[in-house]
């Protein structure tokens, strides 16, 4: 069965042209000229990725983006003629997968597609137990083990480990690590999150003042990979 891939953008060209290099890759396309007719599409269509233009009328990208955050965690790229730094972090701090400056080649975009939904199946058929060095979670269970033996972690360091284990290497801002305990984006209080990090490193690491697990990641945030031997 092919897969839907959402396009939102207002540019008739630029529409044409993904259009063109998606039916050629065998996908479906539906097409949003602004952030809420494609709010509507994503509400009523199977989407499987979302590319999207930061401006558009009536809702942005970035309005956009955060709203698909609330019912769904589809990969979403996001191709933008803005392509300042601060556009490309807000962009994936807000929950963007991958960022791609206009003039882009069509060839990278459907790389990128394929690769975004290969982690998707991956992820889908993932095993009940993720496994990270000496680390393993039981995702039915919601239980974490190191070398067999329970760690004794509280409900809310299970969700922020639970988030890490499922994307290694992937930074997290304490924002988006926030959100996944309630499904509220939190960012008055960074210290929280440092206080949650810190108790998760006291019981998962060796030794928490030098981490090999919870790195951070200065000025973005945390991110979790595989212990060194």
């Amino acid at each position: 069965m092919k897969q839907n891939i959402l396009i939102a953008e207002d540019d008739a060209d630029i529409v044409e042209l993904l259009t063109l290099y998606l039916d050629s890759a065998d996908f479906c396309v539906c097409v949003a000229n602004n952030g809420i007719e494609a709010l509507e599409i994503m509400k009523h269509d199977k989407i499987s990725l979302a590319l999207v233009d930061i401006m558009m009328p009536e809702m942005n990208g970035y309005e956009f983006i955060k709203e698909v955050r609330q019912i769904s965690d589809i990969p979403i790229i996001i191709i933008s003629a803005r392509n300042q730094d601060a556009d490309k972090i807000m962009g994936l701090d807000i929950g963007a997968d991958a960022y791609i400056s206009k003039p882009f080649n069509p060839l990278e975009v459907i790389a990128y597609i394929k690769a975004l939904l290969r982690r998707c199946v991956k992820n889908t058929e993932e095993k009940e137990v993720l496994t990270l060095g000496e680390l393993e979670l039981d995702m039915e269970k919601f239980i974490l083990r190191k070398n067999g033996l329970v760690l004794p972690l509280t409900l809310t360091e299970l969700k922020i480990v639970a988030k890490m284990m499922k994307t290694p290497e992937r930074v997290y801002t304490k924002a988006q690590l926030y959100e996944c305990i309630n499904g509220e984006l939190y960012e008055s209080d960074d210290n929280t999150m440092m206080v949650h990090i810190s108790n998760i490193r006291s019981k998962i690491e060796e030794d928490p003042a030098n981490p090999q697990y919870i790195k951070t990641v200065r000025g973005l945030g945390y991110k979790i990979e595989n212990k060194k031997k």
